[in-house]
């Protein structure tokens, strides 16, 4: 991995894991994927390797990154999508050549076109978005309810109650500043 880059927020869905390359997106925002080879890296760790990534390739991936964004956001409030979103992840999935790919220990793999090309990869994350915005998982699109986040993240909680896209950050922070906001008001509490 790349140094001097902030972490990556990993989840388990991989559409929504990509929206999260970029992160406090109503605060301070934090870009993970700045460069073409933290990209590279990015869809290593997220089972999509490629030799290598350009600039361009960078331009398409935060294009459908956002694209996404937008669209899982409309859906999550069960607003209209807009139709400038559909089109650029429709367009990824159809240029994407990626074929599944079955392991002996029973696990899904993406074998990407002969040159391991960006394109194939942002084309499994297109397809993957299509089904979760479409509704075909088991779990809902939520926002994370941190005021500075308001990343779209998808919830399969038993309950599907979920307020936070990860709670050891957003939900961490929010409860610190709760406990902090209460000690203010009562000083006298105790610990």
């Amino acid at each position: 991995m790349s140094a001097g880059f902030p972490d990556f927020r990993l989840g388990n869905v991989l559409a929504t894991s990509f929206t999260g390359t970029l992160s406090e997106r109503h605060g301070d925002a934090v870009e993970r994927v700045p460069t073409p080879g933290r990209l590279a890296d990015w869809l290593t760790v997220s089972g999509l390797a490629v030799d290598s990534c350009t600039a361009a390739q960078l331009d398409l991936a935060r294009e459908l990154r956002e694209s996404i964004h937008v669209a899982a956001t409309a859906a999550a409030l069960r607003d209209a999508l807009p139709a400038s979103a559909v089109r650029v992840i429709n367009d990824r999935s159809a240029r994407g050549r990626a074929a599944a790919t079955l392991t002996p220990g029973g696990e899904r793999r993406w074998r990407l076109g002969q040159a391991s090309c960006v394109e194939d990869a942002l084309g499994v994350i297109a397809a993957d978005a299509i089904g979760v915005i479409a509704g075909e998982r088991d779990g809902r699109l939520a926002l994370c309810a941190s005021p500075t986040c308001r990343a779209a993240f998808f919830d399969t909680s038993r309950s599907r109650t979920r307020k936070w896209c990860d709670m050891n950050t957003c939900g961490n922070r929010q409860k610190k500043a709760r406990f902090l906001a209460n000690r203010r008001e009562n000083p006298g509490s105790a610990d």
